[in-house]
């Protein structure tokens, strides 16, 4: 059912790489807890955002993607919904992804804010692939990305290929951390969880496609 009075709005923005043989029915499968959430009866009735200038959910046949950019009101209760999606888009993912999510504070406004106070806005990055080696380039290459971004600041680009050899042999060791433990669905903590965002950093701006 649609929920009203809902603390937040939840934005999910990301793109997915799904297998060849992955069709409409079987990604409306997979995406059911989503638009069950939304309150609808279908991916078909649930894909469109609250914001119409959104795109909301997308499945691109020719391309095999999956595009979401969509809005819908919600409570901390999401976060089950999405766990639920990730591990059903691991089974049709064809490489891996990132997917974030927003969590931005409906009952907060910044102009009638008491000084002091501050929104519950929340910034989750989500990462989903056929099999951890794919999930964890994904995430290395974000890693890599903010650490270059933020390291050009101070050193030429030239200078950064031994930071970017000790991001890689952190991820090699966690890789094979997961093998030996043979805990190849569930990444270790803290692999899955925040990329960046969260609080006190001012609110982030809404997606706009």
């Amino acid at each position: 059912m649609p929920r009203y009075n809902a603390p937040f709005e939840i934005h999910v923005h990301g793109q997915v790489p799904l297998r060849a043989d992955v069709g409409f029915e079987q990604l409306q499968d997979g995406l059911k807890p989503l638009w069950q959430y939304a309150g609808a009866r279908s991916l078909a009735d649930g894909a469109g955002s609250s914001y119409e200038d959104e795109p909301g959910i997308k499945f691109d046949a020719h391309e095999h993607l999956l595009q979401m950019c969509w809005t819908v009101a919600g409570d901390q209760d999401f976060r089950q919904t999405l766990d639920e999606v990730c591990m059903n888009l691991n089974e049709l993912a064809d490489g891996g992804a990132a997917i974030e999510v927003t969590f931005y504070d409906a009952e907060f406004d910044e102009e009638d804010a008491q000084p002091g106070s501050e929104s519950r806005d929340d910034f989750v990055m989500l990462f989903v692939g056929p099999n951890p080696a794919a999930i964890m380039q994904v995430q290395r290459d974000l890693l890599v990305q903010d650490v270059i971004n933020l390291m050009e600041r101070h050193f030429d680009a030239s200078e950064l290929g031994g930071v970017v050899a000790q991001v890689d042999k952190l991820f090699e060791h966690r890789f094979d951390t997961l093998v030996s433990s043979l805990a190849l669905g569930k990444p270790p903590s803290g692999s899955g969880g925040n990329h960046g965002g969260g609080h006190g950093g001012g609110r982030k701006p809404r997606h706009l496609h």
